[in-house]
């Protein structure tokens, strides 16, 4: 098993990839604030996971995994967020003049996300998302939803970090 360097944190995790839902530790240098660090310039290659569970879509039924420890590439994800019993401060300052939060509703590979995101006074959904050329955006209140998965409990999530090239918005 990985022993923890001191340096060292794990936070629990949710990941979603193409044809994937992954939950885990997190391994994260202890100054990083993991719900915004694939934002970040230090986000590594590779996210290093501990015990992580796996969901695989692509057959049917859904083939779940696990194992002790996995490198998984950081450019195969497409939806990320901390598991709903942690939390960090989101990721902007509510005075903040001049913006509102829109809601939207997203396609991220097998599941559904109601959310809102945070765009100018000015503006709508589809110019912010033209105009926008972040990797990643952030998006509030998120319910996360799988239609192929009655059984599994919709996920609530403050904050939610998402790839907008991999993700259809409805608004």
């Amino acid at each position: 098993m990985y022993k923890l360097g001191p340096e060292e944190k794990t936070s629990t995790v949710m990941f979603y990839t193409p044809n994937s839902f992954v939950r885990g530790e997190v391994v994260a240098k202890q100054n990083v604030r993991v719900s915004i660090w694939l934002r970040t310039q230090g986000v590594p290659n590779y996210i290093h996971l501990l015990n992580p569970q796996i969901l695989l879509f692509g057959g049917t039924p859904p083939k779940s995994l696990s194992y002790g420890e996995i490198y998984y590439p950081v450019q195969q994800i497409i939806g990320f967020h901390l598991a709903p019993q942690n939390a960090e401060p989101v990721d902007y300052d509510s005075s903040e003049p001049n913006l509102i939060m829109a809601d939207v509703n997203m396609l991220l590979a097998a599941f559904t996300i109601k959310a809102k995101l945070r765009i100018s006074t000015r503006t709508d959904v589809a110019t912010s998302l033209e105009v926008g050329r972040s990797a990643w955006i952030s998006v509030y209140e998120v319910d996360i939803t799988n239609p192929f998965l009655p059984q599994m409990a919709p996920i609530h999530v403050p904050m939610m970090l998402v790839r907008p090239e991999h993700v259809a918005f409805g608004a």
